[in-house]
Parts: structure tokens; sequence; C-alpha cells
């Protein structure tokens, strides 16, 4: 092959109660990457489309992605990376994630190498640590394997993939605001009450048991965040009024979709989600914000090619 093309997915990290550890793949919204050969040795990002984002190797996710995982599989043929942005920067759905990893997928399905996603992902984590200032996966995981990822260690990449409910559908929208990762890591509180983090982990636990017995009553009542949303919600225009017209209109649950602005709810059908698409509306219409909406299935095979 001298070029593929790759679909490499967004996502929604946290989902309310895993701060940095749990993360859905989305299969509606995509960055489009083409990775080719190049008669000139090197590693090149030779065209951006949908966003003014750094070409330099260094300064880009993609980029600092691709040159982890050529450094440690080095290869004598040129490598050029042409990326159309179409999950927007600081949305909240994932944007980084998918830009690292559809670099290092397409790299190593272009030299045919035939290795692991497992083996990619830490190349891909070191890419998305140049936009938020820390090693994580929340987004990296479910963006390279599908689904629904528990990171345990992010250290040891002991990773462990969750079921999907058959009937859990995504209502997304991105009120178009930019919130930088590092920035939202910023705002949170230092100290967390004893109280809040056994509620917290609890939470967890129902959750993920939910997912195992497709309980969705344990799954919306443990959708809920009792440490990091009261500092992020100040970021987001009525973010408490969208939470409420999402759980009205009967999602199983909402939340601040990464560190925002995009806000995430979960149902159990189209129909639920469209309603819910319509609650979201319209109370950001009263805002005059630009806004996008999605829904969406959950997507349970992550990054391929086109």
């Amino acid at each position: 092959m001298d070029s593929i093309k790759i679909f490499s997915p967004s996502s929604v990290a946290n989902l309310s109660c895993g701060f940095d550890i749990l993360g859905l793949c989305l299969e509606t919204i995509c960055d489009e990457m083409i990775i080719k050969k190049s008669n000139t040795p090197g590693l090149r990002i030779s065209k951006i489309e949908g966003e003014e984002l750094p070409m330099s190797i260094e300064k880009n996710v993609a980029g600092v992605a691709a040159k982890s995982y050529l450094d440690m599989y080095p290869t004598d043929i040129g490598i050029e990376i042409e990326i159309n942005k179409k999950i927007k920067s600081g949305s909240g759905i994932g944007s980084s994630a998918a830009s690292a990893v559809g670099a290092v997928f397409g790299i190593n399905e272009l030299l045919e190498r035939k290795l692991k996603k497992i083996d990619l992902i830490s190349h891909a984590i070191n890419g998305e640590k140049i936009a938020s200032g820390e090693a994580h996966a929340d987004n990296i995981a479910p963006a390279l394997f599908g689904g629904l990822s528990l990171i345990r260690d992010v250290k040891t990449l002991d990773i462990i993939r969750l079921p999907v409910p058959s009937e859990l559908t995504v209502t997304i929208i991105h009120p178009k605001l930019v919130i930088n990762t590092s920035h939202a890591r910023e705002a949170l509180s230092k100290q967390v009450p004893l109280k809040n983090m056994i509620k917290q982990t609890a939470n967890i636990a129902g959750l993920i048991s939910g997912l195992f017995l497709e309980d969705y009553d344990l799954i919306s009542r443990s959708l809920n965040d009792e440490i990091i949303e009261k500092d992020r919600s100040l970021l987001i225009p009525e973010y408490f009024k969208l939470k409420s017209a999402a759980l009205e209109s009967g999602a199983l649950g909402c939340g601040i979709s990464g560190s925002g602005p995009s806000v995430y709810a979960l149902s159990r059908s189209k129909i639920t989600a469209e309603s819910i698409a319509a609650g979201f509306k319209s109370v950001i219409l009263k805002t005059g914000l630009d806004f996008d909406i999605y829904i969406s299935k959950i997507n349970l095979d992550g990054v391929k090619k086109i």
C-alpha cells in the first residue's frame, strides 16, 4: 500500500463518576486521516483541514504520537500525514485522542506491521499528553478499541473492555465554546471530602455492575458525579438546565463529556435520544450560542480503515 485512509472516532470520557478511568466510543463523529508513503525520508504532516493546528511534528498531537511509534519501530520509508479535523479541538469529545490514535493506527497499518492495538496505545497516550498536560487514556482507549473502556492503571496499561448493553444510545450537545483540557483540570478542587469519595466509588462500582447485568435502572442510579461536576459546570453555560432537560426527556443519566463544553446523555432508544436532543436544543437556543447535536450508538470497533 502507498496510502491508507483512517476513520478515527470521537469519544466520551469520565461518564460522570469515572474521572480519567471510563470512556466510550462514538460512531457518528470522527476525524479522517490519510497516511502516505513518501520518497522523502522522515515524518511530516502535509495537510490539515477543518482547523488551524500546528504542522510541526513536535507541537501536533498526531505528530507526537506518530514520532513516538516510529522511534520504537523505525522505518526508512518517508511518512506523510493528512488530517481532516471533523472533531473540533476543545470540544470535550476526544479530539486530540482521535488524532493520536488515527496516526499510530494508520502508520502501523500502512507499514503492515500487524502490531496489536494494545501495543499502539502508549504511543497514542504520548500524543494526548501534549494536549492535556497529563498521560491519561479515557479517550484514547475507547477510540482505539471501541466500546466501553475501564482504565484501571494507565502506567501499566491495565485496560479492561466493559460490556455494552445493546439498547444504550448517546446524545451529545456541543455548545461551540472551546475549553482547554489542561485549563479545565486546573479548575478542579485539590481536596475531596471523604463522604464524596465514598459515594463516587459506589457509583463507579454500580455503573460497572449495571453494564455487566444490563440493569438500566442501576446504570441510571450510578451515573452521578460527586466530585468533578460542581467545578466544571461553571465553565458550561446553562449546564444544569441542560441536564434537567435531558433527565425530564427520559435520559438514564447526563453529565459533562470529558472536560466539556459538550454534554452527554445516555438513554435506551433512538426515540428517547431524539427527545433528549430536542430538550437540549430548547435550552441552548436561549443562550444565543451556536451548537451541534449528535445522536450515536456506541461504536464497538474503534479506529478502522475506510
